[in-house]
């Protein structure tokens, strides 16, 4: 069983920033990709980025240039770096990952883009 345990999320203001971060359990952090995905309410989750145990990163196009991906290997932890924030960035921010067919997913931290 695979959990993770995120932080960071907040109440900030447009063009303002936040750092969240994503700590999962056990050795998944080696071993395979960690998303970030969001989900706004009534709206669909959405895919925000990824990052490959090779620290590779993938971002959708809507976060891209604004959004940055990285990793403590120290601590294994993701961090995801969030700028230039919009109001249109709110949402719950979950980590996510798959393994073996299955797929695991954090219960997410809160961002509000508001002034």
């Amino acid at each position: 069983q695979v959990q993770f345990v995120e932080s960071g999320g907040g109440l900030v203001q447009p063009g303002g920033s936040l750092r969240l971060s994503c700590t999962p359990t056990g050795s998944i952090f080696s071993t395979n990709p960690i998303d970030w995905f969001r989900q706004a309410p009534g709206k669909q989750r959405e895919w925000v980025g990824t990052s490959t145990r090779d620290d590779n990163t993938n971002y959708a196009d809507s976060v891209k240039g604004r959004f940055t991906i990285s990793r403590d290997n120290a601590k294994r932890t993701v961090y995801l770096q969030m700028n230039s924030l919009k109001p249109e960035d709110t949402a719950l921010y979950l980590c996510h990952s798959e393994r073996f067919g299955r797929e695991y997913w954090g219960q997410g931290t809160q961002v509000t883009v508001s002034s």
